[in-house]
């Protein structure tokens, strides 16, 4: 690493050694004005925990850490007002711990509050965009601080406007309503067992338990979370792949389409463990990619590389990934990424 560049490893959870010409912290929002005359490439990360640097970042890095956590209260609701640089998951506790419900499903989930509507985060049945409000942004281009009313984000599965048209913004705060009368989200795997009369708390404690089962730990074992999305296809193919795999787990997707498992699908073609250099499909959970100790990017984009292969080859469905892929100017995708590696 260049002496004059700045280590990456602290700010990505895969825990790859890449570097960054500039790192800077932001604490408070009257560094905005000072930085926004920054006149290179800047990328903003939270915890960096669905991040993987293909090379090392040609620009500065802005690690979001606005704290802050305000609530108001309606008849009906409680509006929950959380600045960027918050932790997720502490977030969801703190909710829980003040009877403000409806997060539990999302427990666990890696990364910040900031970081949450980019991805619009889901996991069993729910996502954000459920109870988001609105997004407060600062947009540095302008110098001007915008609100995204919810309707305004584009958010799908794993997508918003943040990923695309509007890059230029950096998330001050989400604000969140979360309903009074408050009802479980059951319909995923074992929060079925619950029952209808499962309270918030043992949602939430379901969640935890079967995340920790299946996930590993980043601090013991490099990962970005869950590397690819769920695939949606027409009903017609996935009838057809049910058929041939009665196993197939199917889901209902918007727009007359059905949701695959990918981690299934990758399981089935026989992944799991596959092991390329210094980093392997985990043994658990197929649908994470894991660093075993000394990984590089290459050996990641290969590994991704050879389990989308298989998985088509198999099923005849191509795996995009959920994992944000940073090349020296910024956002790139798996197939440019390989692509710089030949």
């Amino acid at each position: 690493m260049p002496s004059n560049a700045h280590s990456l490893f602290p700010f990505n959870t895969f825990g790859l050694e890449q570097a960054a010409d500039e790192v800077v912290i932001l604490h408070h929002r009257d560094q905005l004005a000072q930085l926004a005359q920054f006149a290179g490439s800047r990328l903003v990360v939270g915890e960096g925990s669905n991040l993987l640097f293909t090379s090392s970042f040609k620009g500065q890095v802005l690690v979001n850490r606005l704290k802050g956590i305000s609530v108001t209260e309606t008849e009906d609701a409680w509006r929950v007002t959380v600045q960027g640089g918050e932790n997720w998951h502490e977030l969801v506790c703190y909710c829980l711990e003040h009877g403000m419900l409806g997060l539990e499903n999302l427990a666990l989930i890696p990364g910040t509050a900031g970081a949450a509507p980019i991805q619009n985060i889901g996991a069993y049945g729910v996502e954000l965009s459920r109870f988001c409000e609105q997004v407060e942004s600062y947009n540095w281009h302008s110098g001007e601080i915008h609100v995204w009313p919810a309707n305004e984000c584009a958010f799908g599965y794993r997508d918003s406007v943040f990923k695309h048209g509007a890059r230029e913004h950096l998330i001050l705060s989400i604000t969140l309503r979360l309903p009074k009368a408050w009802q479980p989200v059951l319909g995923y795997g074992p929060l079925a067992e619950l029952g209808d009369h499962a309270t918030a708390r043992q949602v939430f404690e379901q969640v935890c338990a079967t995340r920790r089962a299946k996930l590993p730990d980043p601090a013991e074992l490099g990962n970005a979370g869950s590397f690819f999305k769920n695939p949606k296809v027409s009903q017609a193919q996935g009838e057809a792949l049910k058929q041939a795999w009665p196993g197939l787990p199917l889901y209902p997707a918007e727009g007359g389409l059905v949701k695959l498992a990918a981690g299934w699908l990758i399981d089935q073609a026989g992944l799991k463990g596959t092991v390329v250099g210094g980093a392997a499909v985990h043994q658990q959970q197929a649908l994470v990619l894991v660093n075993r100790g000394g990984a590089t990017a290459e050996d990641i984009l290969r590994l991704a590389e050879l389990v989308r292969e298989r998985v088509n080859d198999h099923f005849g469905v191509v795996l995009e990934p959920e994992v944000r892929m940073i090349g020296p100017q910024g956002e790139t995708h798996l197939d440019e990424a390989l692509a710089c590696l030949n």
